[in-house]
């Protein structure tokens, strides 16, 4: 298979970085991030971007950095939580080991914070993250290979659930 190990999608604050550094690490292989991908190379955070450019502008800018990224990477690498919502991208997530990892309202809110980092949950953030998942959920788990819940779990057992899921064996 072309392409990385695997590629982690979910919602913000559902643990990817955290958890795409320790399968990485298990698998014995590099860890990539499309978000540190587009901040790198837009020299601005992504809430700039959002509050500069807009949402349309990101967007496409995440597109390039996902099909860059699943052309020239072949570790793990997470998607921003967002970039599922293009058709495009979903297409090439076809035939890529995607596992998806997934959390509930409650445990979503304890991660994030309620971070005013997080553009799309500046108002409201435990209506907005739901109606967020709403209109993502099905999306995930179109393009998932594999779930994994990561609620009231460490990163540790995440990742351990993560390679039983994919059956992938530790390096």
């Amino acid at each position: 298979m072309n392409g990385p190990r695997v590629v982690l999608v979910g919602p913000m604050g559902v643990g990817k970085s955290t958890v795409g550094q320790l399968l990485a690490e298990r698998l014995g292989v590099a860890y990539r991030d499309t978000d540190d991908d587009i901040v790198a190379e837009s020299g601005r955070s992504i809430a700039e971007i959002f509050v500069d450019e807009g949402e349309d502008a990101f967007r496409a800018r995440e597109k390039q950095a996902v099909r860059r990224a699943l052309t020239e990477h072949d570790g793990v690498l997470a998607l921003g939580g967002g970039s599922i919502l293009d058709p495009d991208t979903r297409d090439l997530l076809a035939g890529q080991r995607v596992l998806y990892l997934a959390m509930d309202v409650e445990e979503a809110v304890k991660r994030t914070g309620l971070n005013a980092a997080r553009p799309l949950l500046a108002v409201n953030p435990r209506k907005q993250w739901r109606e967020l998942m709403e209109a993502r959920r099905h999306l995930y788990e179109g393009v998932a290979t594999a779930v994994v819940a990561t609620d009231g779990r460490t990163p540790e057992e995440v990742s351990q659930a993560a390679l039983d899921a994919l059956e992938l064996k530790q390096a």
